[in-house]
């Protein structure tokens, strides 16, 4: 498929996956295609994952789906109240209830496939949703074809750990209205995204106040945020599966530590590892196409 060739969109839909959760999803290509999952990170909607690169993903020959996870975006809230205690607790280790966990977060990933009548897929997460495509092929390795792993971790507290800096804003309060949002968002960015390839102040304010518009939920961040917390290591069951894996990290993440990235790798027998110079926590156009490259390579090498 060319580069100018038209790519079929969907409009946002909505799957049962499980119950009393319903996932907001989208499609970009044509159903035949090689099905392509991805699952984004804490707190954040299926735009993230921006259209360039759906769109690119497609034009290489994938049926790609995005959609917002359970407590994100459209999709589903979930019940269960999270406090500061609670988040102390898990950060520091302690035993803690989670509202639910990374495994029920697969789960739902497995629901939408069901939806969507597909028996498998290729999958590719960010951060968070690394964590829960790496869950998904540990619990169900015949629904993956193939993982790409972008900027996350396995879960072992040693790799992958957060700067110190970024502690007070993950555990504060949530922005109320959509001025305060943004102007958090900003803040959060300037720390955490990419200095190789900075977003001016305009465009990060625009992404801000279309993911506010697109829906956000501060007490679901929350709950996601315990689900992180408390998810084991997957080292050793990682260590165990056969399948085409590719580990995505910018050395400039100050999110997850590249560690996390070199110890994914590490685990997953013959994945290919790309470290990105500049590349902080986040996905920057510039590297939209190297990207599409890499995951079509590996979903190839199936």
């Amino acid at each position: 498929m060319s580069a100018r060739t038209p790519v079929t969109v969907s409009e946002q839909l909505r799957a049962p996956v499980g119950p009393q959760v319903e996932l907001c999803y989208q499609t970009f290509g044509e159903p035949d295609a090689d099905p392509l999952v991805l699952v984004m990170g804490l707190g954040a909607p299926l735009t993230w994952w921006d259209d360039d690169l759906c769109t690119r993903l497609a034009r290489r020959g994938f049926y790609v789906v995005r959609f917002d996870n359970r407590d994100a975006g459209r999709s589903s809230r979930m019940s269960g109240r999270v406090t500061r205690a609670t988040l102390l607790r898990a950060f520091a280790g302690l035993p803690t209830r989670a509202p639910y966990t990374l495994g029920d977060m697969a789960g739902d990933v497995v629901g939408l496939l069901d939806h969507l009548g597909l028996e498998s897929a290729h999958v590719a997460g960010v951060s968070m949703g690394g964590m829960i495509v790496q869950t998904l092929a540990v619990e169900h390795p015949a629904r993956v074809r193939s993982l790409t792993s972008i900027m996350s971790t396995t879960g072992r507290r040693t790799v992958g750990w957060q700067h110190p800096a970024l502690l007070p804003m993950l555990i504060g309060s949530g922005a109320q209205g959509k001025e305060a949002y943004i102007k958090q968002s900003a803040r959060l960015w300037r720390l955490i995204g990419s200095p190789g390839y900075p977003l001016s102040p305009e465009e990060n304010r625009q992404r801000a106040a279309d993911t506010y518009d697109h829906g956000v939920s501060a007490g679901g961040t929350l709950r996601q945020m315990v689900a992180i917390l408390t998810q084991p290591d997957r080292g050793p069951r990682l260590a165990a599966l056969d399948l085409p894996a590719l580990v995505v990290h910018g050395l400039a993440d100050k999110m997850v530590h590249p560690s996390g990235g070199r110890a994914t790798a590490r685990a997953l027998r013959g994945s290919e590892l790309l470290l990105v110079d500049g590349m902080g926590h986040d996905l920057p156009t510039a590297l939209h196409e190297s990207l599409a490259a890499a995951i079509r390579r590996t979903a190839d090498r199936a």
